[in-house]
């Protein structure tokens, strides 16, 4: 039986792996690598993450983003340059095939679950069987539609994780529903690609981010804005710095924060693609979705209680993600049923792990219990060490219990116990 199997080959299964490697802990890693980077995010965006904040996590920091674009001649900063998707997708890519020529790019078809352990099927037949599983899915199988707009047919209604290429609607009359990243990222692209597109939003204004703040600040603003992974500020520096802290604020604490802390905005580089270049529709509730002359009629509810209505084409639903373990449909009903989770999510320990032993989750899905930085790349790091250092001792553990007993191997295991108490703290 194979000991750990990671599925998904983005930032997160890339660096567990990345980590694993270099301990020497037994794995096979699962996935298309960087696939929502490659094939869902729309060509031409950019990261809302600082270079600095947009790595892939190797022990070393052999092979940082920074690296690869000294070695590609890529432009690159810090902070105050935006990184593209291009660019992004390819230090992916180069990073699995240099720190994980392990990665096989195949599906897994559906897990079971045996005792001790799961059964795997690949979609090309072959069968696996490990003690642990680690899902790093990202938003794949997470897309969310409101139920107003799931009614109407994919010709006419399409999710934003759908396109990459958005030189198909060049000419069409395209209504983008969102008022976060996302949405305004794909308006802006879309006026691109010269698609007649409209942005509608339940929001008043948009919200964008500022600029990355340089590098000759003040003392105080340093200490009243500290930098970090997720945008500078206090509350950022804490979650992007303490996630296993945030672990331990009661649940209710922990939702709440996750819910409201760095809610739908755009990149401050987003503003000149969209602000006068994109009809905008600002604070207006869509009641409800038709399908009319080959299109969607939409009528909406304005903040003044007046009503109006839009044609379009084309509406792309750029609403988002929501973790459900429901749509995890290669997961057996078994495992679905019996895990544990708070509003679609899954209750993990400090160590990833969900209420089915040996079942771990990183990423997205694991945000409700170590916070909002587990939904950018730069929660890659933490999760990787704190995973690798969790699998190694249970490895540890379950070799000494193979043992024969006796005083000197009670002796041995003591001794490595402490040791390895000691090199936690370091």
């Amino acid at each position: 039986m194979l000991e750990t199997a990671i599925i998904g080959a983005g930032p997160y299964g890339l660096s567990i792996a990345a980590h694993f490697r270099r301990r020497s802990i037994p794995f096979r890693i699962f996935g298309r690598p960087m696939d929502s980077w490659q094939a869902h995010m729309p060509k031409g965006m950019r990261l809302k993450s600082d270079g600095f904040a947009s790595n892939i996590y190797d022990p070393e920091s052999a092979f940082t983003l920074k690296q690869f674009c000294m070695e590609k001649g890529i432009e690159y900063a810090d902070a105050g340059l935006p990184v593209s998707l291009e660019t992004f997708t390819e230090y992916g890519l180069a990073f699995g095939a240099r720190m994980v020529p392990e990665l096989e790019d195949v599906t897994v078809r559906s897990v079971e679950r045996l005792a001790g352990g799961f059964h795997l099927c690949l979609v090309s037949g072959e069968t696996v069987t490990v003690k642990r599983l680690i899902l790093a899915v990202g938003i794949t199988h997470f897309e969310s539609v409101p139920d107003t707009l799931a009614q109407l047919p994919p010709t006419v209604m399409s999710h934003s994780f759908r396109h990459h290429d958005l030189q198909s609607f060049k000419g069409r009359k395209v209504a983008v529903i969102g008022g976060g990243s996302s949405a305004i990222d794909i308006a802006g692209l879309l006026r691109d690609a010269d698609a007649d597109v409209t942005l509608i939003a339940r929001r008043a204004s948009l919200i964008f981010h500022t600029r990355g703040m340089g590098q000759h600040r003040s003392l105080w603003q340093r200490i009243r804005h500290p930098q970090s992974g997720l945008g500078p500020g206090l509350k950022t520096r804490f979650f992007s710095d303490a996630p296993m802290v945030f672990h331990y604020l009661p649940e209710q604490l922990r939702l709440e924060a996750v819910r409201r802390t760095l809610g739908p905005s755009g990149g401050w580089f987003a503003k000149e693609m969209v602000m006068g270049r994109v009809p905008l529709v600002l604070g207006c509730t869509l009641e409800t979705a038709e399908v009319c002359d080959g299109g969607a009629n939409l009528r909406l509810l304005t903040s003044d209680g007046t009503r109006r209505e839009e044609f379009a084409e084309h509406v792309i639903a750029a609403t988002g993600y929501k973790v459900d373990m429901q749509r995890l449909t290669f997961l057996s009903p078994e495992i679905r049923c019996k895990l544990k989770t708070v509003n679609g999510t899954p209750l993990l320990s400090s160590g990833f792990e969900s209420s089915i032993p040996g079942l771990h989750f990183a990423g997205l899905a694991a945000a409700n219990s170590f916070g909002p930085v587990m939904r950018f790349a730069f929660g890659a790091g933490f999760a990787a060490r704190k995973l690798t250092q969790v699998t190694a001792r249970s490895l540890t553990k379950e070799s000494v219990t193979v043992l024969t007993p006796g005083p000197a191997r009670v002796a041995e295991s003591q001794t490595w116990e402490t040791s390895r108490s000691a090199n936690d703290r370091h």
